[in-house]
């Protein structure tokens, strides 16, 4: 066994230890690879990054933050969302942990984003402030500072992985549902 890796579980309990692992990229469908590269890099930072040259088809490559965002130039514009403009938080959207909410609602009004503004919850579980807004090709993105709400595991503790190397939202270890497990 190397001398890095760590002991397999050979107890009564069923073997559950995954490797750990981190968000790697989302992929997007795109009409335009060049108008989406140009939004992600104005509105949220991401930064254009070289692709194998082993793809055969359009689309790029961004990063920042520890996630990657990968732009396909779409071939068939009925796989893009519907209606653009609509933004519904309780529809598909990935979101983005941010620790200046004001900077980033600033810059959406700087480059004309329409936005939908909420807050939710209270100072018993923890105040979000969100921000939705769409990309060029209408799929929905969320900015929130959710680090303010503390995750309380429900059951299971011993399963939570985090990586080390990366922001977390604190964690509520003594809750009547982490001692369940």
């Amino acid at each position: 066994m190397d001398k890095n890796q760590e002991p397999k579980n050979n107890g009564d309990q069923q073997d559950d230890d995954f490797p750990r692992m981190t968000l790697n990229h989302v992929s997007r469908l795109c009409k335009s690879v060049k108008d989406s590269v140009e939004f992600y890099k104005k509105a949220l930072g991401f930064v254009l990054i070289e692709r194998p040259q082993a793809f055969d088809f359009d689309g790029a490559w961004l990063f920042n933050y520890g996630i990657g965002i990968h732009l396909v130039q779409s071939k068939d514009e009925q796989k893009l969302p519907d209606s653009p403009d609509e933004l519904d938080p309780m529809d598909n959207h990935i979101s983005f942990q941010c620790e200046d909410m004001s900077a980033l609602e600033r810059r959406l009004k700087e480059l004309n984003i329409k936005y939908l503004k909420r807050t939710v919850g209270g100072k018993e579980d923890g105040e979000i402030e969100q921000l939705f807004f769409n990309d060029p090709d209408g799929f929905m993105i969320e900015i929130c500072n959710c680090e303010n709400v503390k995750l309380k595991p429900a059951g299971s503790i011993g399963r939570l992985k985090l990586p080390y190397d990366r922001h977390n939202p604190p964690l509520e270890l003594h809750s009547n549902a982490a001692k369940a497990s």
